[in-house]
């Protein structure tokens, strides 16, 4: 499966574990989890994991912009856990696209990205 989502009980939180690469369906499978999340407590927080990730079909490309568009204030705080550069540069690209705080870690670092994600107040 190339997307799977931990939905955490603080209502505020969301972990997103990527790999392979992903599809249009993959976006329908979590974009209704994270509206519903967003629609009960108006801003979230992501964690999104990429391990062994090839990126995007085109489709999942656009639904993917049309999501970041959608809900480009929605996202409070969105941690990158990656394995490669590309990755990390990725971070740097998306944040334009958001009002989110947004930062990369290396998936050594992965227990300092979820620290980081729940800091603070949404």
């Amino acid at each position: 499966m190339p997307v799977e989502v931990i939905d955490h009980e603080s209502g505020v939180y969301l972990e997103l574990r990527v790999s392979g690469k992903l599809t249009k369906d993959d976006y329908r499978q979590f974009t209704p989890l994270l509206e519903a999340r967003i629609q009960d407590a108006g801003q979230v927080r992501l964690l999104v994991e990429m391990t062994d990730f090839q990126g995007w079909t085109a489709e999942a490309m656009w639904e993917d912009i049309k999501l970041d568009s959608r809900h480009f204030r929605d996202i409070n705080r969105l941690a990158i856990v990656g394995d490669s550069k590309w990755q990390e540069y990725m971070t740097l690209f998306s944040r334009p696209f958001t009002t989110a705080k947004v930062r990369y870690f290396s998936t050594d670092e992965r227990e300092q990205a979820f620290a980081w994600i729940q800091e603070g107040s949404v």
